[in-house]
């Protein structure tokens, strides 16, 4: 059986992100078989065919289908970046500043990840250091009590000599 475009594009629009509706349920509420939506989905798929392809403005589109078209234009030279641009609706300028983020995405990550490991670094040698003085300080404090304890009980025995 031959279906329209149209009918073919609404029903990739339910299956795919963000409705992401089963291929059980749409096959039954369109009256079409499992297997033909599923030929449809793989060969959108194959084609590089995300939900950003269907009737929503660019700006609209998620981060993942954006994703995807820099992935698939990532080896195209300026006249094919073009015409790929033009087949989508797009600018060129868009892919370009969706492949610059792509690459600066991780960029401010590591950074941040070397600056709170170094961080940690420096609280954790804090630490150690505060945990010496304070092993020390309680030793002392220890012995200090020790000492007072053994005063009160020489002086209780002998009896207070700092008065003679």
């Amino acid at each position: 059986m031959q279906y329209s475009n149209e009918l073919r594009e609404a029903v990739l629009r339910r299956l795919l992100p963000p409705q992401n509706e089963s291929i059980s349920k749409v096959a039954s509420a369109e009256g079409i078989s499992e297997q033909t939506l599923r030929n449809w989905l793989a060969k959108a798929k194959t084609d590089g065919t995300s939900a950003s392809d269907f009737e929503r403005p660019a700006d609209k589109w998620s981060t993942q289908d954006k994703f995807l078209i820099v992935v698939e234009t990532a080896s195209m030279n300026e006249e094919a970046l073009a015409e790929y641009a033009r087949k989508k609706g797009l600018y060129v300028d868009q892919i370009k500043s969706w492949r610059d983020a792509c690459l600066n995405a991780n960029g401010g990550v590591a950074k941040e990840a070397a600056r709170l490991h170094k961080e940690l670094k420096a609280t954790e040698r804090e630490n150690r250091k505060l945990g010496k003085e304070l092993a020390r300080k309680e030793k002392a404090l220890a012995e200090t009590a020790a000492l007072l304890v053994l005063r009160k009980k020489a002086d209780a025995i002998w009896g207070d000599n700092e008065d003679e």
